[in-house]
């Protein structure tokens, strides 16, 4: 399995998204990628 890092603008449409109130679920398959690393980048950018 190889790993791809996210890129830049997906970092950007993931905050964008969340602000419109999507859920991680939709948000990895608006943007076709695994819903655990929508949810290890929020948690990584969420200033914790």
């Amino acid at each position: 399995m190889t790993y791809h890092h996210l890129s830049r603008e997906e970092r950007y449409q993931i905050s964008a998204l969340l602000k419109e109130g999507l859920t991680q679920a939709q948000i990895a398959a608006y943007l076709r990628r695994h819903k655990a690393t929508i949810s290890l980048e929020i948690t990584r950018n969420s200033g914790l």
